[in-house]
Parts: C-alpha cells; sequence; structure tokens
C-alpha cells in the first residue's frame, strides 16, 4: 500500500445559497457523506455547515482525482436528499466548490473551525475565502 498524507479542507453551496439544511436534514446529510467518503477509500476528519453551505475535511488518496472525488460526493449526496421518504426533490448544489490543502500540524485547527460553523457565523469570525464559495467570480479565484 503506498504512503500518502493529504489534507483538504472543502466547501460548498447549496442551489442558489438557499437555506435547505435544517436541523432534520442536517443528520441525515451528514451521515450519508460520512458513509460516501468511506466507500471512496478516503478518511472524514470533520464535517460541519450552516443551512446553505457544507465544510468537510477529508483526507483523499492520490489515485482518487479530487475533482472526481468531490463531484461524485455532491451528486450522489444530492440524489440521496431527493430520494429520502417525503423529499420535495428540490435539493441541490450549486456547481461551484472550493477547496484548499494544507498541512498536517493544522489538522486540528481546521477540525475545530469545521465541527464550529455555526457558532464561527453567529460570531462571524469566519476564514473569509472559503465562506464566500458560491458568490466568488472568476478574479477571486487562486492561480496556481
Amino acid at each position: 500500500m503506498p504512503f500518502w498524507r493529504l489534507y483538504y479542507h472543502i466547501v460548498w453551496a447549496t442551489y442558489n445559497r438557499e437555506p435547505l439544511i435544517g436541523p432534520e436534514l442536517e443528520e441525515e446529510l451528514y451521515d450519508y457523506l460520512t458513509g460516501k467518503v468511506v466507500a471512496l477509500e478516503s478518511i472524514l476528519h470533520a464535517i460541519g455547515g450552516t443551512p446553505d453551505h457544507i465544510h468537510v475535511v477529508v483526507s483523499v488518496p492520490p489515485k482518487v482525482a479530487l475533482a472526481t472525488f468531490i463531484g461524485t460526493i455532491k451528486g450522489s449526496s444530492s440524489y440521496h436528499v431527493n430520494h429520502l421518504p417525503g423529499a420535495a426533490g428540490n435539493f441541490g448544489w450549486q456547481d461551484e466548490y472550493g477547496v484548499v490543502s494544507f498541512a498536517e500540524r493544522h489538522l486540528p485547527q481546521v477540525i475545530r473551525y469545521v465541527q464550529r460553523q455555526k457558532e464561527h457565523h453567529q460570531t462571524g469570525r469566519l476564514w473569509g475565502l472559503l465562506e464566500r464559495v458560491g458568490e466568488m467570480s472568476p478574479d477571486d479565484q487562486l492561480s496556481g
């Protein structure tokens, strides 16, 4: 088995940033995403969000293209939510997403930030660039 240590903080928003992730859906959605990440042979370190967007901290093996990973978890989770009993069928994600990689030494700090999303949004203590996903213009993108 190859050795790898890759850490990503990924953020994406609901379609039109509608507040679709209420308390009744949040646990179901997070449980589904947790299982999907494991099924993709990846490691979920943290998940959190607000009614209109979600953050995940993951380690994705290098054999899985990151764009494919993100597309798979976004697409399959919206399908799952729309097929729950009693679902209205109007749940969806915006096409855009934000992702940053970070060093292992920052993992505890990033996990805390993601797990405390609701608190950070109430107090306004946000990591700006990632919180603006879905509102960004092409000029705001990081060059690489």
